[in-house]
Formats: C-alpha cells, structure tokens, sequence
C-alpha cells in the first residue's frame, strides 16, 4: 500500500549497508525530517541494491518506470545500478523513507568529446516507489541534482518525458522547468505512439565577454 513501507526481501549474507554515500565536492543538500534523508549514492552496496530494485519494480508496475514498460529480470536491473555507479559522468542520488531506499534520480554530465552541449546536463532515471510517494522526495530529489549541477558550473539543466506522466509533467513545471518541445512519436507502449516533452531550466546566466574593438589603421 501507498505510504505503508514494505518488508525487505529475505536475502542471506547480505551485508550491512556501507554508509559511503556522500561524492567530494558536494555539499549543502542533504534533507532529512522524522521520516525521510536525500543523498547521494557512490558505491551501492548489495543491500542498498535490493531497495532500489524493489522500488524500480514497483515504479515500473506503477507507470511511473524510466524507460521500461515492463520489469525486467531483477539481475538486469542489478547490473544497471551497478553499472551507474561506475559512469563517471553520471551521479546517482536516492530517497531513503525510514532508512529505506524508496526513489532514485540521476544527474547526467555530457560526454567530454561533445564540447557543443558541455554547457548543460541532464536530469535522467527519476522514480519513486508508490508506497512512498506523499513526502516530497521527487522535489527534494531533483532539488539536489539542480544544486550539483550549479555547483559543477552547468548553465542549463535538461529533462524529457512521456506526455501521458501527467504527475512528472506537473511537478517540473512547479518547479521552474520550461518546455520548448514536443516530439509526438517520443515513445511507443502498447503499440501506441506517444508524445515527450523536452523541458529546461536556467541554472546560471552566461557571463558576456566584452568584445574587443577593432584597431583603426592609420590611413
């Protein structure tokens, strides 16, 4: 049920989570109330795994997945945690509801060889599990990835998403994110072709270089 945490799976041998959640270099939005904290996740331990598996799972069933429609099998989505962790140009931070992973978000830094984009990056991967939905993880959640890329010098911060998640579509517009686009074939479900909008939001201004003025040469 919504906003009733779920038991862990049974796993043996399964280690105590490591606690080495917090990247160098960012700092000034770790949240945290009576009944939820937002950090980033650098190393993702086998207990940490299983929560976020479990609440993919349950975005996914939900409508509320990243890209899949359907579960995959759990070691797939095992391995892309995994595999996010180790990206350099990928930061991961998750949502903990009374200590328990419960969302996930992503920030995305452009590929180094794309030197035309490196002035924006991407806000990638956001779930939340519906049982614990209601206590403002999303924002708080994307709250800090918009602090990071600021603090990484980033202008702009962009994000993209099906038309039909009214609730994603509703919840970046509150919070700044402007739309510019529409792709009407973003997606296909169900055999269906579905809308994305494009959304961005100014991090920072661009500093103007003062242009120099030409030399007059003497005639």
């Amino acid at each position: 049920h919504r906003n009733t945490v779920p038991p862990r799976k049974k796993s043996k041998g399964r280690p105590e989570a490591s606690g080495q959640f917090f990247k160098m270099g960012w700092r000034g939005y770790l949240i945290a109330n009576m009944e939820t904290t937002i950090e980033p996740l650098e190393e993702v331990s086998d207990e940490e795994l299983e929560d976020l598996c479990d609440a993919a799972e349950s975005a996914i069933l939900d409508g509320g997945g990243f890209g899949w429609l359907n579960p995959p099998p759990r070691a797939v989505l095992g391995r892309y945690f995994r595999g996010v962790a180790l990206v350099p140009e990928r930061h991961l931070f998750v949502g903990r509801l009374d200590n328990r992973v419960a969302a996930a978000i992503q920030l995305q830094e452009p590929p180094r060889n794309n030197e035309a984009h490196s002035h924006a990056a991407s806000l990638t991967t956001l779930f939340v599990a519906p049982w614990a939905r209601g206590h403002r993880i999303g924002p708080r959640l994307i709250g800090a990835v918009e602090s990071l890329a600021k603090e990484l010098g980033y202008l702009r911060l962009n994000f993209d998403v099906r038309s039909t998640q009214s609730d994603a579509v509703r919840l970046f517009e509150s919070l700044g994110f402007e739309l510019w686009g529409t792709n009407p074939a973003y997606a296909l479900v169900d055999g269906e072709l579905i809308a994305g909008h494009y959304y961005s939001k100014e991090l920072r201004k661009l500093s103007k270089k003062k242009k120099k003025g030409r030399k007059k040469t003497p005639t």
